[in-house]
């Protein structure tokens, strides 16, 4: 089954609404490939305005989203009221929200059944750190990362996994293809497994970590690299590169 190449831009913390706007305005005017799905995330205040200006193949999604549809959890933002602004995407479980909020397994798990319930469709982050990799129990972190998804859900099918190994996030350090590749097979294979043939064979694995135009093209070439979530490059004119370079593999 073919799976569509996917490119989530995660702009995190960062930008003015009028550096933001510039920057979609040079993606409206950029030649896109079609054969890649893009999703641009910027800070919560500024995911409105942008998904009015931005072309319509290119969707908007939220950083982040509570486990509940509404309450008193000031400075939250429920996946209800994004759902109703017609905001598609949410990102979960990234590992800035699991190291610097505290975010469990068990939460993420939460959060991705409340986002599905309503509506969302998710970007789910799993990965493991440097202490972890040297240990070598990056696919005991990664399983354990999906089992506390798996407990809460029963659909996988509006669900990206994204592989992000914490120590190449922002470090300008990259996993190699091999290293990535052999994360994705593994997330594949535990798809299999526990959840089905079918849901391996069609869910997208996308991997995130110092994802640049220069390192892309290689990544993009791996067996089961579906795409990527790209932080810092998302914000610099390369994004257009990195969405564009699955369409440059199959020219290779």
């Amino acid at each position: 089954m073919a799976r569509k190449f996917f490119v989530g831009g995660n702009f995190k913390m960062n930008g003015t609404l009028a550096s933001l706007q510039k920057l979609v305005a040079d993606l409206n005017s950029a030649q896109l490939s079609s054969d890649s799905e893009v999703v641009i995330a910027p800070p919560s205040l500024y995911v409105l305005p942008l998904k009015e200006l931005v072309r319509k193949d290119v969707a908007v999604g939220a950083q982040n989203a509570h486990i509940e549809v509404s309450g008193a959890f000031t400075g939250e933002i429920s996946p209800k009221q994004l759902h109703e602004e017609g905001v598609p995407w949410v990102i979960l479980g990234h590992s800035e929200r699991r190291s610097l909020f505290h975010e469990s397994h068990e939460i993420v798990g939460k959060k991705t059944k409340a986002a599905l319930d309503v509506g969302l469709n998710v970007i789910l982050c799993v990965g493991e750190t440097l202490q972890e990799r040297e240990a070598g129990r990056t696919i005991q972190v990664v399983e354990s990362q999906l089992v506390a998804v798996a407990k809460e859900i029963k659909d996988w099918s509006k669900i990206v996994i994204a592989y992000e190994p914490v120590w190449a996030i922002g470090t300008g350090k990259v996993a190699t293809p091999e290293q990535a590749q052999e994360v994705h097979k593994d997330i594949r294979s535990w798809i299999v497994q526990n959840i089905g043939e079918t849901v391996a064979e069609s869910i997208r694995v996308i991997y995130g970590g110092s994802v640049t135009a220069a390192n892309s093209i290689e990544l993009a070439k791996q067996l089961d690299i579906d795409g990527f979530l790209v932080g810092g490059a998302s914000l610099k004119p390369e994004f257009v590169d990195i969405i564009n370079s699955k369409n440059k593999t199959n020219k290779l």
